[in-house]
């Protein structure tokens, strides 16, 4: 099966929000030090977007459903554009960006081993737990809105007595990347 691209270039997408404990959430390093992101992957041509969690949960970190909780998912897709150097043009359909539903999970029991070799070409090579908020500074730049969008969303459901407080990076990080996507149109939904 191949990945779903919308006629508008994006590609179906899930993100995974792995939370434990107090509310940190899993951070993985991409393989080759290639900076740190939440687990992540395409959908499949008639794949529920909830077996594409799943699925991507194992390939990627070595987890089963039945380590985790469903806890939240986003209302509406979120979108962000490859910047051009990344866009494969050769590729059809052309890809130009990502539509992502996002997806809360909490682990049941603290004790589980991660195992980035499910897959032949693994996505992480290490791992650590992170703050809440802290996945907004650590991804690279093109991400960093849909991730502050997914968490806002995400945060009472995996708060439901308060949300922890934005850390004092916060504001510089989150609207040097909002000036520079409201200068850009916006995919409507």
């Amino acid at each position: 099966m191949s990945d779903v691209i919308d006629s508008d270039g994006f590609r179906a997408n899930v993100g995974i929000v792995l939370m434990h404990g107090e509310g940190e959430v899993f951070l993985g390093r991409r393989t080759g030090g290639r900076g740190w992101q939440f687990p992540q992957g395409g959908v499949r041509a008639g794949e529920k977007l909830e077996d594409a969690v799943f699925r991507e949960l194992h390939e990627e970190i070595g987890l089963l459903r039945s380590d985790v909780e469903l806890v939240a998912r986003t209302s509406h897709w979120l979108r962000y554009r490859l910047p051009a150097r990344y866009i494969r043009r050769h590729q059809r359909p052309m890809c130009i960006g990502q539509k992502q539903r996002w997806f809360l999970l909490r682990l049941k029991r603290p004790d589980v081993k991660f195992d980035f070799g499910q897959t032949n070409a693994p996505e992480f090579d290490q791992w650590r737990w992170a703050p809440f908020w802290e996945p907004v500074k650590e991804v690279i730049y093109f991400k960093r809105l849909v991730y502050t969008r997914a968490l806002a969303e995400l945060a009472p459901f995996a708060f439901p007595d308060g949300q922890p407080a934005f850390p004092p990076w916060w504001d510089s990080v989150t609207t040097s990347e909002r000036k520079k996507k409201s200068s850009a149109p916006a995919p409507i939904d």
